[in-house]
């Protein structure tokens, strides 16, 4: 199978920012297998052990209830909760284990009770929750992603009792509650990382800052989230500060993403520069760090909006809190209802995330690249044509 590389960024990135073009890996491990829809079997990639290393690998999927539908996987995101929960980090694994949760896919049946404006042949979007309660105050609030009973849409329990498989393979059965619709306009491999990764930054700016323009706002780390950060703030008409361990991508942040400013946290005179300067910062960093100087930043009744899931606890001094009349709070993901918002709002904006698309067949490779940060900003496999 040809490796085929496409790449979507703004207009103003030259060609000497698009990475090279690696060799497929394991490309003899597949023979482009195709998927009979009628026996409902699909084929998938899937962890079988904590070295959460991906082979190819088959299972029939579960019957279709009254309420579901039936999607052909077009494309879907990688992410590095994938790669956590495949590697049981996170989570208790249950293998085998077929990850993705920024799944993009095309009906191809639904259930007789399936209305609205769901229909056959629609492009849609599943993420990282495919089932949950419905009666807690969670769900009754569009909230349903902090339901404790929230099913997610790989490493959970289905329906019928089994274990629910993601976007990493060739078809998916999910109640249609939990699916958004993609704009027509929205190409929908560029659709693929607003289902996590753009959600979990636009929920928090939606939520707690609003579309007020003019705020003042930070965002600490450039990855996956923090790019989609700066790109709906300023969307939404913030002045957009991003904050880097150094200076190494100043130039992409300003001059490629559109930000307003850039510090480098480890220039401690830039720092002192900027005190009392953001109204926000979105706090993107999956590790461990101190928070401390990331709140002198913050003016009078600032926030920092926690999205980076850090394995250890977080530093602060609870002074610099009080006394700054400050805020540290928590988000996690979105909702259906802010998800299917962000779509048309991205699509309104007409704005244009950063992504690689790969085929299956190197997704062990994407992973090991995007452990090293070797991406820009996101893998999106290219599922339906690595089995066409």
């Amino acid at each position: 199978m040809e490796v085929i590389y496409r790449y979507f960024y703004p207009p103003s990135i030259s060609s000497k920012h698009i990475p090279s073009i690696y060799p497929s890996m394991l490309s003899s491990a597949t023979s482009s297998p195709t998927t009979n829809m009628d026996a409902k079997v699909a084929t998938a990639w899937a962890a079988r052990d904590p070295t959460g290393v991906l082979s190819p690998y088959s299972f029939t999927l579960r019957e279709m209830g009254p309420e579901d539908v039936l999607l052909k996987v077009l494309y879907c995101g990688l992410d590095h909760t994938d790669v956590h929960i495949a590697r049981n980090e996170l989570s208790k694994a249950i293998y085998p284990l077929v990850p993705g949760h920024e799944v993009v896919g095309e009906v191809v049946e639904m259930g007789q009770q399936v209305a609205g404006k769901i229909k056959v042949g629609q492009v849609v979007g599943v993420g990282g929750i495919v089932g949950s309660c419905g009666d807690c105050r969670c769900c009754k609030s569009n909230r349903e992603q902090y339901c404790s009973k929230a099913v997610p849409a790989y490493n959970g329990v289905d329906v019928d009792g089994r274990p629910t498989h993601g976007g990493f393979a060739s078809t998916m059965v999910v109640n249609h509650r939990y699916v958004v619709s993609i704009p027509e306009s929205l190409a929908p491999e560029l659709a693929a990382p607003l289902l996590c990764a753009g959600v979990t930054a636009y929920s928090p700016l939606r939520r707690f800052c609003g579309s007020e323009p003019g705020l003042r706002g930070g965002i600490l780390g450039l990855g996956g989230v923090g790019h989609m950060g700066v790109l709906i703030a300023k969307a939404m008409g913030h002045h957009v500060t991003v904050i880097s361990s150094s200076d190494k991508k100043r130039e992409e942040a300003l001059q490629h993403l559109g930000a307003d400013a850039y510090i480098a946290s480890s220039d401690a005179a830039k720092m002192a520069e900027a005190d009392g300067s953001l109204d926000y910062i979105l706090d993107t960093i999956p590790a461990p760090h101190s928070i401390d100087s990331y709140l002198s930043l913050l003016n009078q009744d600032g926030s920092i909006l926690l999205v980076g899931a850090a394995p250890q606890p977080l530093c602060f001094t609870s002074s610099t809190l009080i006394l700054g009349g400050k805020t540290i709070t928590g988000s996690f993901v979105g909702s259906i209802a802010e998800t299917q918002e962000l779509l048309e709002f991205w699509a309104d904006k007409d704005l244009t995330s950063m992504i690689e698309v790969v085929p299956m067949d190197y997704v062990n490779k994407a992973v090991e690249r995007m452990e090293k940060n070797d991406v820009r900003y996101r893998f999106v496999l290219d599922v339906a044509g690595s089995y066409e």
